[in-house]
């Protein structure tokens, strides 16, 4: 029985210094780019523009935003965001925004005002909210198939936090997991039992930023096991992100740790962009390498694999396609 194989997917993942707390990121693969969080700062602004460049787009496929909290999605920022990467379907989060944190309810209008300007241009942007109803309504995905897909919120709750969305965009080469800022332990022991994150998380970011909250444990790391873990955090830092705890997690289970205090995090396909990853940090405003590091991709030793090995890996559960 013939095996499969890694399609050649020009991959690349960033993460944004945004010279201020919050977080930014991009992923772009097989010619889709998305922006990760909506924020956009005097630090990030010139990064992005390059980054669309250096991925040969002018518009996004897709803005996914996490949390309605400020330093995921900030009222002073998203306007100018979505007039420069113009995305064509925006993923928001499904929880209503509270009102004391001041930035939700006015980037849900900013959304609803963008997509109405763009009716005469050709295309009217899709706005999904990522509710539980949302999830449970989508259908079951291929295993092997390159579909991104969504593991929490399966329930509305107090925290707001742990509303965050929570994605595994797998579209390329290399596989990122983005966890928002959800902090509770029952979801992360929900996480680390689903096999496709189990068996395809290369590269990770950080739950809250790297906050030692209970959620990222010795048990959900042996679990999920990625290759690198990336961590938004500023120049001054003072949350004190990741926590030495998590610092200190990280390096017993051999996990690269990259942070954005010090600049731009780039992860990005090479040779044949079948498997092998770079992963790059550069030096503050500027395109200068302070560290450079290589490594395989977990989808090359899956599909080495022959197809009934395969289909007994990836028995039947319940998973979910963008």
């Amino acid at each position: 029985m013939e095996r499969p194989y890694m399609r050649s997917i020009r991959t690349r993942f960033r993460a944004y210094h945004l010279g201020c707390s919050g977080s930014s990121f991009s992923y772009f693969a097989d010619g889709h780019f998305t922006m990760i969080e909506g924020r956009l700062t005097d630090d990030s602004r010139r990064q992005v523009e390059a980054e669309l460049e250096i991925c040969g787009v002018e518009e996004a496929s897709g803005l996914h935003i996490t949390s309605w909290d400020a330093d995921h999605c900030n009222k002073h920022e998203l306007e100018e965001l979505l007039n420069m990467i113009r995305p064509r379907r925006i993923e928001c989060p499904g929880y209503n925004p509270i009102k004391d944190y001041g930035h939700g309810e006015d980037c849900l209008a900013m959304i609803a005002e963008y997509r109405s300007r763009r009716r005469n241009t050709g295309f009217i942007p899709e706005i999904r909210h990522i509710t539980p109803a949302y999830i449970g309504g989508l259908e079951h995905a291929s295993a092997l198939a390159f579909n991104d897909m969504f593991y929490n919120p399966y329930h509305i709750v107090e925290n707001a936090n742990d509303n965050s969305t929570v994605k595994l965009f797998r579209g390329g080469c290399f596989n990122v997991l983005s966890l928002g800022d959800v902090e509770d332990s029952l979801i992360g022991a929900r996480l680390r039992r689903c096999r496709i994150l189990t068996r395809e998380t290369d590269v990770m970011i950080l739950a809250h930023h790297g906050a030692d909250n209970g959620f990222t444990t010795k048990k959900f790391l042996q679990h999920i096991d990625p290759t690198v873990a990336i961590c938004s955090s500023n120049y001054d830092n003072q949350y004190d992100h990741p926590r030495q705890e998590i610092r200190d997690l990280l390096h017993e289970q051999g996990i690269r740790l990259m942070t954005t205090k010090t600049g731009d995090v780039i992860v990005r396909s090479v040779d044949n962009h079948t498997g092998v990853f770079e992963v790059v940090n550069l030096i503050a405003k500027s395109t200068e390498v302070s560290s450079t590091a290589k490594f395989v991709s977990k989808k090359v030793h899956i599909l080495d694999a022959n197809g009934d090995a395969l289909r007994q890996r990836y028995a039947p559960r319940r998973r979910y396609p963008r």
